[in-house]
């Protein structure tokens, strides 16, 4: 495993990031177990959840493998904020009320007096920025938080963000963490050059297609009974297209023709992209999870990664990510 800077910060992180959704709804507690004690076998220190992942369980299942195993000096530990976690008119969304009182709540659920890195789900139409990001500088300085992050933003979203924090000398964005694979290029139009001006780290989610580019499912063949693609309205809409689908035959070829997996092919071609500082893996059990990380042995030179079938640059094939709600 590989380790690089997030962005022009000072932290060190694993070249891929193991995504913990899974935990706590596909991945029972002893699975989730399995899957992040290969994952730090194989070097890995980079973990990430969020809040409204399972309802809090995600947390609380990597806190509780973190106490067990003594390692919380060890891992870099990710979450996020902004889910509705209550009924309340508060306990949703990026005011100051809801942040404060979600990062205790985070604390607490992983069993840790600071959280490496806090991002923001979304962007809240109804938090003024400059509230959102002057909690999260409270947050820092209280050092409850090292640094802050965000995912899913568009580029004008991002922008706002740091010129209030630049304007007023507070703590801003570490990194961000949208969507990107052969299957979304969207982030390369904007989203890349901009964190590229200003140092920001990417953290890419979805490198294999929400389970697309895996060989899953294939064109003229019925969904698998339970595939997420069939359960998830989002994910169906994100990717289940006909374009989509032409360029997964095209892809699961090529990956053929080298002597992979498409799993592995996807992971190496979001690596490939020298703006990305990491891409997160999530797996439902150590299986996936080791098929996926054998994909960091693949080193595609600029003309070999620009040869694997994909969309166009800057294109998506679905729902445009930034507007869909769940990840």
């Amino acid at each position: 495993m590989e380790y690089v800077r997030l962005g022009l910060s000072g932290l060190k992180v694993s070249k891929v990031c193991l995504g913990t959704m899974t935990f706590g709804r596909e991945a029972d507690e002893k699975t989730s177990y399995g899957i992040m004690d290969y994952y730090r076998e194989r070097g890995g220190i980079f973990l990430d959840t969020a809040d409204g992942y399972s309802g809090g369980m995600s947390e609380e299942i990597v806190g509780c493998w973190i106490r067990d195993r003594g390692v919380r000096n060890d891992v870099v530990l990710a979450t996020k904020v902004y889910a509705r976690m209550g009924t309340g008119p508060n306990e949703a969304g990026l005011s100051r009320a809801h942040i404060v009182k979600a990062c205790e709540d985070s604390l607490r659920r992983l069993g840790t007096d600071h959280i490496d890195l806090y991002q923001i789900h979304r962007w809240d139409p109804e938090a003024p920025p400059h509230e959102t990001i002057r909690a999260l500088d409270d947050l820092v300085r209280q050092g409850k938080i090292l640094y802050a992050g965000c995912s899913n933003l568009k580029a004008w979203h991002l922008s706002e963000f740091v010129k209030i924090a630049d304007s007023a000398n507070l703590a801003c964005f570490a990194s961000i963490q949208p969507i990107y694979n052969a299957l979304n290029r969207g982030i390369e139009s904007e989203i890349l050059p901009y964190c590229a001006l200003k140092g920001i780290g990417v953290i890419v989610y979805n490198p294999l297609g929400g389970g697309m580019l895996t060989g899953k499912y294939r064109k003229g063949e019925p969904l698998p009974k339970g595939a997420r693609i069939e359960k998830d309205s989002n994910y169906n809409a994100r990717y289940y297209t006909d374009t989509a689908m032409d360029i997964v035959e095209d892809f699961i070829t090529e990956a053929g023709k080298r002597g992979v997996s498409p799993a592995q092919l996807a992971l190496a071609w979001a690596v490939g992209e020298p703006r990305v500082s990491c891409p997160i893996v999530g797996a439902r059990n150590v299986g996936q999870l080791e098929d996926t990380l054998g994909g960091l042995a693949i080193r595609l030179t600029p003309e070999e990664r620009a040869a694997v079938p994909a969309v166009l640059p800057g294109r998506w094939v679905g729902l445009d990510p930034v507007y869909d709600r769940a990840e």
